[in-house]
């Protein structure tokens, strides 16, 4: 029963890097199109924009399934619940960010073309930044188990009382 465990955990794991693999690809393919063959353009555009930020959220859902897979079905921590939601909320920072010029808070507001600029980089990397610190965070850290003596002493402890 326990191989089987650790098995299935392996696979999800696996699979969790995949699809964070395919994340940073098509991240990849959104910030440097060039590197494949695929830039079409001068500036980082609307188009270039969209297929980063899906490449964000991709890598995003595959490391959620990896630490997910991690915690082996244990009860979360209330630090690994904060960290889940900090990745959320950086990478909604990376969306807002990013799309500022398509949702008309940007400096190149409709008709004018959507251009990706440097208040806008700060923003993505912000968000980046922020969702790393919400990865760190759901990394499951050993239990420590109590010694015998520590036992013995709350057993005394409660008899006590």
């Amino acid at each position: 029963m326990k191989l089987e465990t650790n098995k299935r955990i392996r696979n999800r794991v696996r699979n969790g890097i995949r699809i964070l693999l395919l994340g940073f690809l098509l991240f990849l393919i959104g910030i440097r199109p060039a590197y494949f063959g695929l830039d079409r353009s001068p500036v980082i555009g609307f188009v270039q924009i969209a297929v980063f930020i899906v490449g964000l959220a991709v890598m995003c859902g595959g490391g959620y399934l990896t630490l997910n897979s991690l915690w082996n079905g244990r009860e979360k921590s209330i630090l690994a619940d904060i960290g889940f939601r900090l990745v959320s909320t950086g990478y909604l920072v990376a969306v807002m960010s990013g799309m500022a010029d398509v949702f008309g808070i940007g400096s190149h507001r409709f008709p004018k073309v959507p251009y990706f600029g440097v208040v806008q980089a700060v923003g993505v990397i912000a968000g980046q930044l922020v969702i790393l610190l919400g990865f760190l965070m759901t990394i499951p850290l050993p239990y420590r188990q109590a010694s015998p003596l520590q036992l013995n002493q709350t057993a005394e402890a409660e008899k006590q009382n």
